[in-house]
Formats: C-alpha cells, sequence, structure tokens
C-alpha cells in the first residue's frame, strides 16, 4: 500500500515519494491443514479494483498485483488454495477480509462483535465493510468471550482440536469487534495486532509513530478510549512480556521484515 507523502506516514522518506505499507497475513501449518490470520486483498480485488471503494483505493493507493495477494503467495511456497482449512480474522476491513473468496472452503473464525458489525454496518461502517468481500457465504464461525484470560487479557481458544493453540484476544477500538490474534510458536506466542497499532514506534513509551498514520488511526477509529486504552495495554504487555511474546501489526514493513528474517 502507497499512501502519498513517505514522511508524514512512514516517518521517513521524502515528502514527494510514496510511502510503503504492507498487509500481513500469518500462515500456520497445523494438523487440520493451513490456517491464516488475515487475507489482506484477494484476486478477486486485484481483478475489480472498484469494489474496495474509492475512499479506500485513493487514500491507501494500494498495488492491485495479483502476485501479492495471500492465494498466489502460499502457492509461491507449494500449497494450494484447499489447504487453507482455517481463517482467523482481526477483523473485517477491506484490507484484512478480500482473501476470503479464495479459500471457500475454509472456516472463517472471528469475534462475534465484529462480525456483527460487518454483517449489519451502521451508516458510517458501510466504507469499510465491503460486502462483496463475503458474497459467496463463507462457514461463519463467531466466538464470544468466556472468560479465558491470556496474559491478564480476555481471550477465547479458536479452532477446537488443533496441535497449535490460537486464541483470539479482543482488542475493540479500531473498529466494534477488533481483536488481536496470539499463536502459540515454541516456548513463545506471537501476537498478530492487526490494527491495534498501525507503526512499531506506537509502543514506545511514551509513544511515537508517524504523524499521517495516527491521524488516520483518529480518523477511521469505532471507539477512541477503547482504542487508546488498548494500545497501551500493548505497550505494558510488549514491555513486561516481551521475551515472551513478539508483537506486531497489519502494516508495519520493519515489523514484517524483522519476522520474515527468522525463517
Amino acid at each position: 500500500m502507497c499512501p502519498y507523502n513517505a514522511r508524514l506516514m512512514a516517518g521517513e522518506g521524502g515528502w514527494a515519494e510514496p510511502a510503503h505499507l504492507i498487509a500481513h497475513v500469518l500462515a500456520i501449518e497445523s494438523n487440520d491443514g493451513l490456517v491464516l490470520v488475515d487475507t489482506g486483498l484477494g484476486s478477486a480485488d486485484v481483478a475489480n479494483p472498484a469494489r474496495t471503494g474509492a475512499l479506500f483505493r485513493h487514500v491507501v493507493r494500494p498495488e492491485y498485483l495479483l502476485a501479492e495477494t495471500a492465494i498466489e503467495r502460499l502457492r509461491e511456497l507449494g500449497f494450494a488454495p484447499a489447504d487453507v482449512r482455517h481463517v482467523v480474522l482481526t477483523h473485517l476491513d477491506v484490507d484484512h477480509a478480500g482473501g476470503l473468496g479464495d479459500f471457500p472452503g475454509a472456516d472463517v473464525h472471528v469475534f462475534r462483535t465484529e462480525m456483527d458489525a460487518a454483517l449489519n454496518p451502521k451508516l458510517r461502517e458501510r466504507t469499510r465493510y465491503i460486502q462483496a468481500q463475503w458474497a459467496h457465504g463463507p462457514r461463519w464461525v463467531p466466538y464470544d468471550t468466556e472468560g479465558d484470560r491470556w496474559f491478564g487479557f480476555e481471550s477465547v481458544r479458536a479452532i477446537e482440536g488443533l496441535d497449535v493453540e490460537v486464541a483470539i484476544v479482543p482488542l475493540v477500538g479500531h473498529s466494534r469487534g477488533h481483536s488481536a490474534v496470539a499463536v502459540r510458536d515454541g516456548d513463545g506466542w506471537l501476537l498478530h495486532c492487526g490494527d491495534s497499532y498501525f507503526d512499531r514506534r506506537e509502543l514506545q513509551t511514551p509513544p511515537a509513530g508517524p504523524t499521517g498514520l495516527r491521524i488516520f488511526q483518529a480518523f477511521v477509529e469505532a471507539d477512541r478510549r477503547s482504542r487508546l486504552a488498548n494500545q497501551q495495554r500493548l505497550r505494558e504487555l510488549a514491555a513486561s512480556h516481551g521475551d515472551e511474546v513478539r508483537l506486531f501489526c497489519a502494516h508495519d514493513r520493519v515489523e514484517f521484515e524483522r519476522l520474515g528474517g527468522r525463517s
């Protein structure tokens, strides 16, 4: 994604250069096939960019490249679309759920509050939730929190019977039902924070980060107080359990490259 003004949106680069953001899709190999956390934009979005909405196209300015979709990235790794048995969503914004139609055989696991918001959007939410992205009728698996705890956060375990622990951790604010997704990784955890924050420097104390991204987050937020409170909880988690939990968000290219360097 290439929004205008790298200095404003990424905190580095020129004022006339585009920024370079990513849509981080996490793929997990399990005893029940592949599990994806989010999907990014899908092949149908590439074929018909207009369906993603004029505001998204002209402000976020994604490159609609088939090679950058999750389905093509997985093919490069030797997997077939049918290998994806489960998709766990942080939320259902256009750039997180666009690839659902590429994996029609997958169960789609999501916090119930977010599913209800996306399927029955309020007037202000209609530009963020693109009904065409789930018009194929996915098999929704909605979750409510049931008193489980994950490092002090409310959570609910997803996908029973899996040999990899996956937990949905509600962190509302960016959207009505936004969640993080925690995945057991050896002796520690990966926490896909979705859009709880947009830039790694927001986890610093005091928080920093590009001015343009802070403005954008405020523009698209559903609940400012909850978003900022949950962001602070993530800072505290990173400070107190950074050796056990590796946090990353959906759009920070530097975080993505650091994690990719592990493999």
